[in-house]
């Protein structure tokens, strides 16, 4: 039994290697699993599910040959694909998972979230993300054309990398206190994500109980990494573009 976990893969034609990997990667090694779960941000911008750029178009072919195959794939929204909606999900034959998300894994309790959900000492981002997700605000931009939204989403980039530029690393970062809380809630003994692009396994202690979390890493043109559990072993392991 197989299980794989990436996330920030962060697809956009200005990195047709990235997407190059994904799809070597979906067509090998990703046949061999039960299940993948791709924990947010898949594409670097989706402005909507009328979108059907070649490029897009790629990227789905790509999830339902796997689907088609037999391997469950679930799909978790990031912060910069939350508008991926139902008929991607019918194209695809991906399954939509909540952030977060209680799974378990060998009997142990797993918690999946994309990650921007615990960076709450970066305030004016988590204003941000309330404001986006507000489904009233979501509908009004899907009424603009696509062009509309293409300029929108382009300065939303351009705005982000600013804003980004000036917060510290620490900002940017998890807020320990909010993983602590998060586990506990949902009686987890296991917290998988990404979103800060800091891949790492951490130890927690949480009184007298022991839990850890699992970082995933950015894909990038040079390749990327997926978090492998089989038959109750943990790994990670490259993905790298042939």
């Amino acid at each position: 039994m197989t299980h794989l976990f990436i996330s920030d893969l962060h697809l956009s034609p200005d990195r047709p290697a990235t997407l190059d990997c994904l799809l070597d990667f979906l067509a090998g090694p990703a046949r061999e699993a039960e299940r993948l779960y791709i924990l947010g941000d898949l594409f670097d911008s989706w402005i909507g599910d009328d979108d059907d750029t070649p490029f897009n178009c790629r990227v789905i072919a790509g999830l339902r040959a796997l689907t088609d195959a037999g391997v469950g794939c679930d799909l978790m929204h990031g912060n910069r694909d939350f508008l991926l909606g139902r008929l991607f999900r019918r194209e695809t034959g991906c399954r939509m998972l909540r952030d977060p998300t209680l799974i378990t894994l060998a009997g142990e309790p797993t918690l999946l979230m994309h990650g921007d959900l615990l960076c709450t000492d970066d305030l004016a981002y988590q204003r941000f993300r309330r404001r986006v997700r507000n489904p009233l605000v979501q509908r009004l931009f899907l009424f603009k054309s696509l062009d509309g939204r293409r300029a929108l989403a382009a300065d939303y980039r351009h705005r982000s990398r600013a804003a980004m530029a000036e917060k510290s690393a620490e900002i940017m970062d998890v807020n320990q206190d909010a993983v602590a809380d998060y586990l506990r809630r949902f009686g987890a003994r296991h917290l998988i994500h990404g979103h800060t692009h800091r891949p790492r396994d951490h130890e927690i202690t949480l009184g007298d109980r022991q839990a850890h979390r699992s970082v995933l890493a950015e894909w990038t043109e040079q390749g990327g990494e997926v978090l492998a559990h089989r038959n109750g072993v943990w790994q990670r392991e490259p993905i790298t573009p042939t």
